[in-house]
């Protein structure tokens, strides 16, 4: 049983790093039609997000960006030696409000809100993975106040502090096999609320021609410290014991270079590539308030990976724009280390929307995604009965968003 939790808890881990088995980038519906570049694009206040040095280039004074989307994934598994066949459909609502407000000339102030990380995996119920994973509940919200100072015509820098708040519930059964009395299966859920860390982001902007932007943008690693989480047993056959949990969740530091190049006053093409250090993620250390648990170190493996992003945008008219992009997204799982909680592999991102806009000062962005995954076929080799759970997984995402966007 202590190996039991001990293995339970390193799926909470997984999941959180991974939004619920999906790490889909989804911060700001222009920006998300492009290929989810803009490390070097300047066209409203997302980039708070995206590179807060290019806050210091937007034209109005006050810039707002409001959005959401519906984030629709499915994951299909077969293990064709046993015949095993088992599907999750699950539904996120990830959503974005950046706001910039040009003091003078060469500063500028912005704020972002933004959920990086926050969905649900639900798997059939007693599915032949249950030991592993039942369902997920993620939510995580960041906070980022930031600045842009501008130096000269041609180049700025920016940047603030990242404060990250979260949640998480997670549900699986102690093993294979144990009942109640009744015939239940014994389960055990993994809860713990007000996870809080704090990290930061920095980049700068370089304008060498009208037509040219260059960019970089550096978020750091966060560790979300749950502390004194709960761990609670369900249809237990005997008295259920009792536990809490101290944990360290790392979330990987994140650079990004680019470019921009606007090939007329229309059109615009943009190329970024994403580097994020997964390599930190190598063991899981768990504390257990209950001393008659032991501590617990369970190997990850994971490595660092990279993300190939391209875009475009064309101005049609004063009331149209459009916009399409696409991008390849590697994973940092390695063979032996696939597990149900992280469903993902190799993936390519499939982009495309447009602006309406309504005056002036208003416009309405509509975007969407598609999100496919290669087909793999891999392990989870760290059960804890010595085991190993693995079969085919196919999995696809689908997210259409809409947001408003208004300046003056």
């Amino acid at each position: 049983m202590r190996k039991l939790l001990s293995l339970t808890l390193l799926a909470l881990v997984g999941s959180s790093a991974f939004a619920g088995g999906y790490r889909v980038s989804i911060q700001g519906q222009k920006q998300l039609a492009m290929g989810h570049t803009g490390v070097a694009v300047v066209n409203s206040a997302e980039v708070a997000f995206f590179n807060p040095a290019g806050m210091a280039y937007l034209d109005k004074k006050f810039n707002l960006s409001v959005g959401g989307n519906g984030l629709f994934a499915n994951t299909k598994f077969q293990n064709s030696q046993y015949n095993w066949e088992a599907e999750t459909n699950n539904l996120g609502t990830p959503f974005s409000i950046y706001a910039t407000y040009r003091l003078n000339d060469w500063f500028t102030a912005g704020l972002a809100v933004y959920t990086p990380y926050g969905s649900s995996v639900e798997w059939d119920q007693n599915w032949q993975g249950a030991h592993l994973v039942n369902n997920i509940d993620l939510a995580a919200i960041f906070v980022q106040p930031s600045i842009s100072v501008r130096i000269g015509e041609h180049f700025s820098i920016g940047g603030g502090p990242i404060f990250a708040s979260g949640s998480v519930n997670f549900n699986r059964n102690v093993d294979r096999s144990t009942t109640n009395a009744g015939g239940q299966r014994t389960d055990l859920t993994i809860e713990s609320k007000g996870i809080t860390a704090w990290g930061y982001t920095a980049g700068f902007m370089f304008n060498p021609t009208d037509k040219l932007r260059l960019g970089m943008n550096y978020r750091s690693e966060i560790i979300m410290e749950a502390r004194d989480g709960d761990a609670t047993f369900n249809d237990y056959p005997t008295t259920a014991p009792s536990t809490k949990f101290n944990a360290d969740l790392p979330l990987p530091a994140e650079l990004t270079v680019g470019l921009s190049y606007k090939f007329t006053d229309k059109f615009l093409m943009a190329f970024d590539y994403n580097r994020a250090m997964w390599s930190v993620y190598e063991n899981l250390n768990v504390d257990f308030t209950n001393p008659a648990l032991p501590d617990s170190n369970n190997p990850r493996n994971y490595k660092s990976s990279s993300t190939y992003r391209v875009g475009m945008q064309y101005v049609a008219n004063d009331k149209f724009t459009f916009r399409a992009g696409w991008y390849f997204d590697e994973s940092p799982v390695q063979d032996g280390y696939f597990a149900p909680e992280t469903p993902r592999n190799d993936s390519m991102g499939y982009t495309g929307g447009l602006t309406y806009q309504v005056n002036s000062k208003l416009g309405v962005d509509f975007s969407f995604l598609y999100l496919h995954f290669d087909e793999v076929d891999n392990s989870y080799d760290y059960v804890s009965d010595g085991s190993s759970f693995g079969g085919t997984y196919k999995s696809v995402v689908f997210s259409p968003g809409i947001g408003v966007t208004y300046g003056f």
